[in-house]
């Protein structure tokens, strides 16, 4: 991971009469992992989706959504891994939080000793934590105009997740069911993982938001299945750590951020601490 932030990159993603869909990414150079987070902007407020990672990226993204001069309403955690949360302390300790109640409980009994692993990144990651507050079920609920369809996934990227549809929209928020146009993190979970990208490949969705690289459609969902697919026949060929990584660097060279390989490799095949 680099020492210093670089510029991220801000866009908006869709238009829709009173209804403005935001992605803020990190820098993809060096070893950063272009870390996405999201806003929804309607009439009166502001909804944001993850908290970004590093401490210089968390008080960027706030800025933005604090230049947009509307409140923020509410922020969802989609997932208890770090660089999804890490943000809340640097920058969104004043927010409301959402998440899914096997997040918080993460956050609260191992917040701190995921800081701690991190302390190679000094001033890079905050000082303190916060744990969301709010509870977020399956289900549907109105925001400002704007109807949310919340889900749980289960054993994919990360043991829980927390997806969210805007169907009106057509707006899907995968966070990290997604990477685009980044090298993914890999996990015990590879088959149930392809299957419910499927399942997204014959939703009616048509923008996909992930937790990694800028906004996609289905062309990248059926890249990621295409990846998913090679990792498993690698793994069940045998190949394990640097030879593995060597195998998706050479087979994917135009996917950025291989500094995910050295995350996650130690945990795939060492049992390194999931933290």
């Amino acid at each position: 991971m680099q020492t210093e932030a670089t510029d991220p990159l801000v866009l908006v993603v869709k238009r829709t009469g009173d209804v403005r869909i935001h992605t803020f990414v990190s820098s993809f150079a060096a070893g950063n992992i272009a870390n996405a987070t999201h806003i929804v902007e309607t009439r009166n407020q502001l909804v944001l989706v993850d908290a970004q990672f590093l401490t210089p990226y968390a008080r960027a993204f706030r800025d933005y959504a604090d230049s947009l001069g509307k409140p923020i309403e509410r922020l969802y955690l989609s997932h208890r891994h770090p660089d999804h949360w890490f943000g809340l302390g640097a920058a969104f300790s004043d927010v409301t939080a959402y998440a899914l109640a096997e997040t918080m409980g993460f956050i609260q009994d191992h917040g701190e000793a995921s800081i701690n692993d991190h302390w190679k990144l000094g001033d890079l990651v905050p000082d303190r934590i916060v744990v969301p507050k709010h509870a977020v079920s399956p289900g549907t609920e109105t925001i400002d105009g704007v109807r949310y369809v919340f889900d749980l996934v289960t054993d994919t990227e990360i043991d829980f997740q927390l997806t969210i549809g805007l169907p009106e929209l057509g707006v899907f928020f995968a966070q990290d069911l997604l990477y685009s146009g980044t090298h993914l993190y890999l996990t015990k979970h590879l088959d149930r993982w392809i299957r419910v990208l499927r399942g997204l490949l014959l939703s009616d969705y048509e923008v996909f938001l992930p937790g990694h690289g800028l906004p996609a459609d289905k062309n990248e969902v059926a890249r990621n299945v295409e990846y998913l697919s090679a990792a498993r026949q690698a793994i069940a060929g045998g190949l394990a750590d640097d030879a593995f990584k060597e195998f998706l660097l050479q087979r994917y060279p135009e996917r950025r951020c291989p500094g995910i390989f050295d995350i996650y490799l130690p945990r795939l095949f060492g049992g390194a601490s999931d933290y």
